[in-house]
């Protein structure tokens, strides 16, 4: 069983682990993920060894709590984040209300010579202030240090905790035995930490809003159709497979369905980031949440809730903003030995500043300074907030990023590998050319193949039918059809015989003339397949069918060339035919003549070349070649299998997409590494300012909350970076 529990009290990375090790050590546990940038732990458990009320139990007793659905808003944890935000600010506010009028006194040496117990008034003032702050306003870092201790490991919260307790602690015994007091210290240093993550509580709020802002594109009612004709309103969640339901100009589809009746233009580009509309007739498929533009339509719908198309992304882009990068494991460790290895070295500067200056207070400033300057969040935020703007915007482009694998993997591709059917064409072939011979009829022409071929169940037949159906053009009524298998159809019309078929085979029967011949060699050439037609002993003229090229294929191909990433198409086709479609397309190199079951082998062997492989793909076939490639990209038009092995899904996009999903993974890839370096590079320049005593403990807390908010705000650069 594997369930994602919502949690509540996480306030650094440490917090994440501490719980991770909790619920990971238990028995019946198989693993344990625990994301903080979500404050979600994702648990795969033996049911029979462990229910929820277990794991919600360890959880607790971690010093934490698991959120009942109501408060997280189900799924999406919309309330959660909003309840963090509210009381994050609520509490900074307080500190800073208590802690600003003590470190005012206490900096301007205040004195309010009012006399009470031998200390001034303003001491009193200090004293009882910033006890409240520390241990009322902060008393959540205190608890939480309190049961880490207890089950021996320590997190940001016991180095605020120790901090703040040492300077309010020795200031009082130093207000009763005469000497300086720190009192203003100690406040301070809680209402920039409380201030620090309310800030960090929006940044997070706004780097996961992506998932909210999906399912809330969502129809809210339907209009149902009744077995009598009558309309009534519903409610989308009381729709069930198999109702009509009726979608006016202007609304939103309120699920996924197959249009029964009407013809109208839908916007998909929520669903897959294009502009363009799309036409929709009878027997077309339309999703929820996209818009109808133009006509009334009647649907019928297929699927409903967590099944529909939009809650399947929604539900691809939490899964990946769940999984943990490679790269945030070594983060994850070192965050691990970070907090005790910061309370050894403060020990460690408080007993070497005793040594030096014989002072416990001027030991005790820099000791506090360095506990409180030491930011393990900054660590832990930096691969899980990037991951999550990452995924987000993806998704909001039509790019679906199963894993934060997948980004990680994505920086390092250096050549891209397409299937050509489906993928860099449409996968059907389509009437490219028509050239009519001497003085003869274009639409007779297009009528007597059209005729020729309407008994025919062959793509080439059905290719020329479609012409002539988008033409307007009606088939000629063809008798005595019979197919010369290889070579062409023969029949008769009005007692004249009629032929449609290869060059070779027609020639047999009718004179080509030499402009004709030089039209169908230059055809042939260019991977077209030519078929001519003739009636009555005379040639009408020729018809060329190829599989097109997909809209955009050419120019995504150029745009992997900018990036510097080189294309290879794999095709079975004949060589002849794929290097057509790829001087087509502007591919250089071609795999030609490959069998389904070759293409993971191709791939291998590109790697084996030293290559970081992407591979392209839509089909059933293709599914081993996604699976081996170092990143699976599928063409969301695809098959299902396809769509579950590929790494990145491109919703309803063609191949123009992967550039902008590379490019995605590469920004978001640095994005992350940007982020570790500066939290590095910032515990590695403070900690040290702190133990020498550059850094005072209110500066050094002001500073420590600086670098998660800047690592936070960093990654939402993500949102507004131009890919291509």
């Amino acid at each position: 069983m594997k369930k994602t529990f919502k949690i509540g009290g996480m306030h650094c990375a440490s917090c994440a682990i501490n719980i991770e090790h909790s619920l990971g050590e238990a028995k019946g546990v198989g693993s344990a993920n625990v994301n903080y940038a979500l404050a979600e732990a994702t648990v795969e458990y033996d049911e029979s060894a462990l229910d929820e009320e277990g794991i919600i139990h360890l959880v607790e007793v971690a010093g934490y709590k698991v959120l009942p659905p109501d408060q997280s808003g189900g799924t999406s944890g919309e309330r959660s984040v909003h309840g963090d935000m509210h009381r994050s600010r609520r509490l900074a506010l307080v500190a800073f209300m208590l802690g600003v009028p003590v470190f005012i006194l206490a900096m301007f040496n205040i004195d309010l010579s009012v006399d009470l117990y031998g200390h001034d008034l303003s001491v009193w003032l200090q004293a009882i202030l910033s006890t409240i702050v520390v241990f009322g306003v902060g008393w959540g870092f205190h608890r939480t240090a309190i049961r880490s201790a207890l089950r021996r490991r320590a997190n940001m919260d016991t180095l605020v905790s120790l901090g703040t307790a040492a300077a309010l602690g020795f200031s009082w015994w130093q207000m009763f035995v005469g000497g300086k007091l720190y009192f203003e210290s100690a406040a301070v240093i809680v209402a920039f930490i409380l201030l620090g993550r309310h800030f960090e509580a929006l940044s997070k709020g706004r780097a996961g809003e992506a998932v909210a802002k999906l399912l809330a594109l969502s129809a809210k009612e339907a209009h149902r159709l009744l077995a009598d004709g009558a309309v009534e309103e519903v409610a989308v969640e009381k729709l069930a497979v198999g109702d009509l339901v009726l979608v006016k100009p202007g609304e939103k589809m309120p699920t996924d369905g197959l249009v029964n009746d009407g013809r109208s233009s839908v916007d998909e580009s929520m669903l897959t980031g294009e502009a363009l509309p799309v036409d929709k007739g009878p027997g077309d498929f339309v999703y929820g949440a996209t818009v109808n533009s133009t006509g009334a339509l009647k649907m019928k719908v297929t699927k409903v809730g967590e099944d529909t198309v939009l809650s399947g992304i929604a539900r691809l882009v939490r899964d990946a903003q769940r999984q943990k990068a490679p790269i945030q494991k070594l983060a994850d460790r070192v965050a691990g030995v970070f907090v005790p290895t910061v309370i050894g070295l403060a020990v460690l500067t408080f007993l070497v500043w005793l040594v030096v200056s014989g002072s416990v207070g001027s030991a005790l400033l820099p000791a506090v300074a360095v506990l409180v300057v030491a930011c393990p969040c900054a660590l832990g935020l930096a691969t899980p907030t990037a991951i999550l703007v990452g995924t987000g915007r993806g998704a909001s482009l039509g790019i679906l990023i199963k894993s934060g694998e997948a980004l990680e993997r994505g920086r390092d591709i250096d050549e891209v590998l397409f299937d050509k059917t489906g993928t860099l064409t449409e996968g059907r072939p389509k009437v490219t050319d028509l050239s009519v011979a001497g003085d003869a009829d274009r639409s007779r022409l297009i009528a007597v193949a059209a005729g020729v071929e309407s008994l025919s169940e062959h793509p080439l037949a059905r290719a020329v039918l479609e012409y002539a159906v988008e033409r307007g053009i009606s088939p000629a009524a063809v008798e005595g059809v019979k197919a010369v298998p290889g070579q062409g159809v023969v029949g008769s019309v009005d007692g004249h015989e009629v032929m449609v078929g290869r060059p070779g085979f027609v020639r047999q029967s009718v004179t080509v003339a030499p402009d004709l011949d030089r039209s169908v060699e230059r055809l042939e050439e260019s991977g077209r397949t030519v078929m001519l037609v003739s009636e009555g002993g005379r040639l009408l003229g020729l018809l060329a069918v190829a599989d097109a090229p997909r809209p955009g294929a050419r120019e995504a191909i150029a745009m992997l060339l900018r990036m510097g990433l080189e294309s290879v198409m794999v095709s079975g086709d004949n060589r002849r035919t794929a290097e057509a479609v790829a001087r087509e397309l502007g591919i250089s190199r071609v795999e030609a003549e490959v069998h389904p079951d070759q293409k993971a082998a191709i791939v291998m062997e590109h790697q084996r070349s030293g290559h970081k492989v992407a591979f392209v793909g839509d089909g059933i076939n293709d599914a081993p070649a996604l699976a081996q490639a170092d990143l699976g990209v599928a063409m969301g038009s695809g098959t299902d299998i396809a769509i579950e092995v590929g790494q990145i899904v491109l919703v309803g996009g063609g191949p123009e997409k992967v550039g902008e999903a590379i490019m995605l993974a590469r920004l978001t890839y640095r994005g992350i590494r940007q982020n570790l370096f500066w939290a590095f590079f910032y515990n590695a320049v403070a900690i040290p300012f702190a133990a020498i005593g550059l850094l005072n403990p209110m500066v050094a807390a002001g500073a420590m909350a600086f670098s998660s908010i800047s690592v936070v705000l960093n990654s939402l650069r993500l949102k507004r970076v131009k890919l291509v």
